[in-house]
């Protein structure tokens, strides 16, 4: 029983995945494996990796990974100081840090967007904006936003609860094996036919 919680636990409570796209990079690379855990996707917050589906845009059962820019209520704007060094997504007309984006490019499209995010929804971008199909090419459905209903997990870049719950799976497979054999011995003792014990007056 121990192992068959533990398995499900990890199946259940965590999502293993391996990156196939650039559009992450250089947080993640093509081919890095990845451990998201399973959120409601009204847990995320801005700045979340999140894994999301979204048939309508990427057919074929796709799990797409991007990072949460706006949030229900969040008004998105690019760029303020825009085509310079100092260009910058602004989140409720303050400039957004982004230290993960790729060469230092907020933008990537030279194309502006003013985006008031709807409450129950999410815009995402691509860590490498010169690169990425994200919430910018889908302008005319919510603004290129997704119901965080569309949320699988959140990526997080700690393996020590999914190592823990490997961990615990072994562990309860490992009683199951000993469990097992217990049982056979158990089961051969029974099996013994009744030897005939003589008690000295019986001599």
């Amino acid at each position: 029983m121990l192992v068959i919680a533990s398995v499900l636990w990890l199946r259940t409570g965590y999502v293993l995945s391996t990156v196939s796209s650039e559009n992450m990079t250089p947080t993640y690379a093509v081919g890095d494996r990845i451990v998201a855990e399973r959120v409601d996707g009204d847990e995320v917050r801005r700045g979340d990796v999140v894994l999301y589906a979204a048939p309508e845009r990427y057919p074929g059962g796709v799990t797409v990974m991007q990072r949460v820019i706006g949030v229900g209520g969040d008004r998105v704007v690019c760029c303020e100081n825009a085509g310079t060094a100092r260009e910058r997504i602004t989140i409720d007309g303050k400039p957004l840090s982004e230290s993960y984006v790729q060469d230092g490019v907020a933008d990537g499209m030279h194309r502006p967007y003013d985006v008031a995010v709807p409450e129950g929804r999410l815009f995402l971008l691509g860590d490498h904006r010169v690169n990425s199909r994200d919430s910018r090419f889908f302008a005319d459905d919510h603004g290129g936003t997704v119901p965080v209903g569309a949320v699988v997990g959140r990526v997080t870049d700690s393996s020590v609860m999914p190592l823990l719950l490997a961990g615990a799976a072994l562990l309860g497979l490992l009683l199951a094996l000993v469990g097992i054999v217990f049982g056979f011995a158990a089961r051969n003792v029974r099996k013994r036919p009744a030897q005939l014990v003589l008690w000295p007056e019986h001599l």
